[in-house]
């Protein structure tokens, strides 16, 4: 297959990619309720039924900036990658998978984080970036296994430190995921903290 063919179907795969990630993101906002109040509002009691779905405001902030970290380092990912191949192709199938299934966890802490079924909530919610993480692993180690996918101007050295840093959220999710059956704040700052660490380690390139 020549250069120009590997590189219409490597931007054919993003592109398809980019609006699996775009869907996921915007079915997030669904959690979003509007108040349906029987004074119309009356008395500051929409102000107060607005605030009181705070939940689902930290759930869907927290989700989207997840999705957009994951959605950054996938295209970095095509950024290293000149060709595909079956392998690839169902590494990527499976994160994406991962990716569409996030609005239904964050849907699902945002009802429960204040019942009693929080600590199940928060644990699947948690436990969900768990798999996203090692459905990136296998993605990540697919497109660098035998480097016969990537350019060839990305030094061994480069490789190794971007896997050393895609390590990271595997095991701080696992921790979050154990925290929600301590409690469901604690599991939602790891993540948050997770997410800051995410973007923080993005920005380096």
């Amino acid at each position: 297959m020549s250069a120009a063919a590997d590189e219409k179907e490597t931007g054919r795969i993003e592109a398809f990619s980019d609006g699996v990630f775009a869907i996921a993101v915007t079915l997030l906002v669904l959690e979003l309720k509007v108040p349906h109040l029987a004074d119309g509002g009356a008395d500051g009691s929409l102000g107060r039924a607005l605030l009181a779905q705070w939940p689902s405001y930290v759930a869907l902030v927290t989700s989207f900036f997840t999705i957009l970290v994951m959605w950054a380092n996938h295209h970095r990912v095509f950024e290293l990658v000149h060709r595909v191949d079956a392998p690839f192709l169902y590494a990527n199938g499976l994160l994406l998978l991962v990716v569409t299934v996030v609005p239904f966890p964050t849907a699902l802490l945002a009802e429960y984080f204040r019942k009693p079924g929080a600590s199940v909530a928060a644990a699947v919610y948690a436990g969900t970036y768990v798999v996203a993480g090692v459905a990136f692993q296998l993605f990540w180690r697919t497109a660098i296994s035998g480097r016969r996918l990537l350019k060839r101007n990305y030094s061994e050295e480069r490789v190794q430190e971007i896997s050393r840093r895609y390590w990271v959220g595997v095991p701080g999710y696992a921790a979050a995921t154990i925290a929600a059956f301590v409690s469901v704040y604690l599991t939602v700052a790891i993540c948050v903290a997770l997410l800051v660490v995410w973007i923080a380690v993005s920005r380096r390139g």
